[in-house]
């Protein structure tokens, strides 16, 4: 990849922390905006009491200048606020050996682990006696870095008109109706906490969320992505690696607590006839165009012009006070799991997340057709290629 970037942190550590590489020089770089899209990552009604306490915000420590991208790797930070109430326990450095700090550090101690999270394979992997030490950085809490991330990514691609959205599909059994382009109706989508389409299914979906939370459980459901004005040719059929839907599809699935990701119509595919299936072209005012995008803007591995459009489903969030039977890794025997302060649904949140690692993915993309030195250097490739293509 060009755009390559790694995080750090842990979700009740110092903060959490990014260093991009691969961003052109030359390119906006506004903490606000960064700063916005972490906001629409923490909304979501059946968020928990973290969210309460966090605000999010970015600090730009390096890569930037005067608002522009220089082409050196960019360093971020994101503060957790919630260190203040952990210091002594996830402190980095040794602690002063008092009987207040031990018995502070050996109650958040993590024995009993919890069935479909890290920790049983994650302390078996790294031999851990404290689960803790999986927990921290298996949480979600990571994706407030991706996200920032992507806004960085997202700052590369609104330089060419490409825009993306995500919305919540579904929420437990409770699915959405849609009837407009989802785009007509983004501002309606974000401006309520599900970030859903439609009023009836909001509704549907709070109570359905209130009644989980009243019995100790959590709810998982899904969502969808979609991108516009991406340009014919990204990504290659030519290597499995090189296949922009397998790197679409990775990316999405490595977000914690997703199961499955669809692009175009999926798995509906498999119960539809080749003849209803394929996106036929036609020539509609000397231009090609298609009338349907079953594809979901993506044929062979290589983009096709159409919207790129991604479904993904999230798992119910494995910790929950409904404890589950599981097991004391330092004993060898059975209780039950841990809980750990959590959340009820964090669909509209995952979609946000979601939304940013594709935006990763189409940004390394296009910086990989169309160089990545310098944005100018890009936009004068772009430009000759798309005046090429449109004399095919």
């Amino acid at each position: 990849m060009i755009f390559r970037f790694l995080t750090s942190g842990e979700s009740h550590g110092k903060c959490l922390n990014a260093v991009i590489d691969g961003v052109p020089a030359g390119v906006n770089i506004e903490k606000e905006y960064i700063n916005s899209e972490l906001e629409r990552r923490q909304i979501g009604y059946g968020r928990g009491g973290r969210m309460k306490i966090e605000k999010d915000s970015v600090e730009i420590l390096s890569g930037v200048r005067h608002g522009k991208s220089t082409g050196a790797p960019i360093c971020i930070e994101i503060k957790n606020k919630d260190w203040e109430n952990w210091n002594i326990t996830m402190n980095s450095e040794a602690v002063e050996d008092t009987e207040e700090n031990l018995k502070l550090i050996e109650s958040k101690k993590i024995i009993n682990v919890r069935p479909g999270h890290a920790d049983y394979a994650g302390a078996l992997k790294y031999n851990q006696k404290d689960v803790r030490n999986i927990l921290e950085r298996s949480s979600a809490r990571e994706t407030a870095a991706r996200v920032a991330v992507g806004a960085i990514a997202k700052s590369i691609l609104k330089e060419f008109k490409i825009e993306g959205m995500s919305y919540v599909e579904q929420i437990g059994e409770i699915k959405t109706t849609i009837t407009k382009d989802p785009f007509e109706i983004k501002e309606q989508i974000e401006s309520n906490d599900l970030r859903t389409t439609d009023k009836k299914s909001y509704e549907e979906m709070k109570k359905e969320i209130d009644r989980v939370k009243e019995t100790g459980d959590t709810v998982g459901g899904c969502f969808k992505v979609i991108y516009k004005n991406v340009p014919v040719g990204l990504g290659s059929h030519v290597q499995w690696d090189k296949k922009i839907d397998g790197l679409i599809a990775q990316a999405v699935m490595s977000i914690q607590a997703v199961k499955s990701v669809e692009i175009g119509i999926g798995k509906t595919a498999a119960e539809t006839l080749g003849s209803k299936t394929h996106d036929e072209i036609f020539i509609e005012n000397n231009r090609y165009v298609r009338k349907t995008n079953n594809a979901g803007g993506i044929e062979s591995g290589i983009t096709n012009g159409e919207n790129i459009v991604i479904t993904a489903a999230m798992k119910a969030i494995p910790t929950m006070k409904k404890a589950l039977n599981s097991i004391a890794l330092d004993k060898r025997e059975e209780v039950q799991a841990h809980f750990e302060r959590s959340d009820t649904c964090a669909v509209s949140a995952c979609a946000v997340t979601a939304e940013a690692m594709v935006a990763i993915i189409i940004a390394d993309a296009m910086m990989e057709k169309f160089s990545h030195d310098s944005l100018d250097e890009m936009k004068n490739n772009y430009k000759n290629y798309i005046n090429m293509i449109e004399k095919r």
